[in-house]
């Protein structure tokens, strides 16, 4: 029987994971999935602040899932993760990657010692020094990195690989459906946007953006003096208007309007600065996903604000399901469990 692997989306407000057999082969196939809500405070912006209460979850999502495999694929996507461009003398990947720490320094805000470092190459290219590759630099914090791989480790789950989730993103919507041009791809979660501009399906250009769709239930919570359930239903029930408001709800939507207009001015920021460096190559689209973006009235804005068209990810386009596997329930969480099963398609299972 093939080997399993799980992917886990540690969130915010949710814990998401999604177990696939066959992740090396051409048609992958969900096996199970589960998704339950995180207790308040245990986690900010993707990092693990309580490890014991967050493992204490993750012991109670595994036995709801009745996932058959404890091992594990975490993803990464915050604020203390940074992505820029660099180019390096061409070499093996593993010197590449060994000779980071003496190169970077001046390109990152903490000291190299405190980073976990990796290089993902793009394109090889021809300097005045000899050849090169260039590619992208990923750091991330390193305490941040080993608090998530701590609670899962006390969960009594195998942790195998960190990877980057805009990475897996790109993997899940874009590179496995053969997606050709350049393409933004926008996942907006509930505390970070994540901008990833691909070509051909492989990353050019990763921003996060620290802002998402709590952001506007927290903003509701706050101002209208609501618990948090409540707001959160309240902007479902009004969401992002550009109209005249009328009614009760009028102070919601404008709310709804100031913070979700904020992230899409944000957005349409970061697509333009790629598009502005790299005017040779334009995006022709943005494919859209998370759970943020299902904001009623969100993408048609978005599409008004960086006038590209908007097209929703589909991320089992190229993917088979279990017998065992609810369809219809799984369709309905197609954007929220993207990551998790992005991050479980990135190792081969066998």
């Amino acid at each position: 029987m093939a080997k399993t692997v799980v992917g886990l989306d540690i969130g915010t407000t949710t814990l998401r994971a999604v177990e696939v057999s066959g992740a090396d082969r051409a048609r992958p196939k969900i096996k199970r999935y589960r998704e339950i809500p995180v207790p308040i405070g245990a986690v900010s912006r993707g990092e693990v602040i309580e490890p014991n209460t967050v493992a204490s979850a993750l012991k109670h999502l595994w036995s709801l899932g009745g996932f058959s495999s404890k091992r594990v694929i975490l993803g990464m996507g915050n604020q203390r993760v940074l992505s820029r461009d660099l180019t390096v003398p061409k070499e093996s990947i593993e010197r590449i990657r060994e000779s980071l720490p003496f190169q970077v320094q001046d390109m990152l805000p903490i000291p190299v010692a405190d980073a976990l470092l990796d290089f993902y190459p793009v394109s090889e290219t021809m300097t005045e020094r000899g050849p090169a590759v260039s590619g992208l630099l990923i750091a991330a914090a390193k305490d941040a990195v080993l608090a998530n791989v701590s609670a899962v480790e006390l969960a009594g789950l195998v942790p195998i690989e960190v990877d980057l989730i805009p990475f897996a993103l790109d993997r899940v919507l874009l590179s496995r459906q053969n997606v050709t041009g350049t393409v933004a791809l926008i996942d907006i979660g509930a505390a970070t946007t994540s901008v990833i501009i691909a070509t051909n399906g492989v990353p050019q250009f990763v921003r996060i953006i620290a802002s998402g769709g709590a952001d506007v239930t927290d903003a509701i919570a706050s101002r209208l003096e609501l618990p948090d359930g409540e707001a959160e239903n309240l902007k479902r029930a009004v969401g992002l208007s550009y109209e005249p408001p009328t009614g009760e709800d009028d102070k919601a939507a404008g709310i709804i309007r100031e913070i979700v207009t904020e992230l899409l001015g944000s957005i349409r920021k970061t697509v333009g600065y790629f598009m502005n460096t790299r005017p040779t190559e334009p995006v022709s689209h943005i494919v859209l996903t998370g759970g943020g973006s299902m904001l009623t009235g969100l993408p048609d804005a978005l599409g008004v604000y960086t006038r590209l068209p908007i097209i929703p990810g589909d991320p089992f386009a190229s993917i088979a399901l279990s017998r065992s596997v609810h369809t219809d329930d799984l369709r309905d969480r197609h954007s929220s469990l993207t990551v998790a099963l992005g991050l479980a398609l990135g190792r081969a299972a066998a």
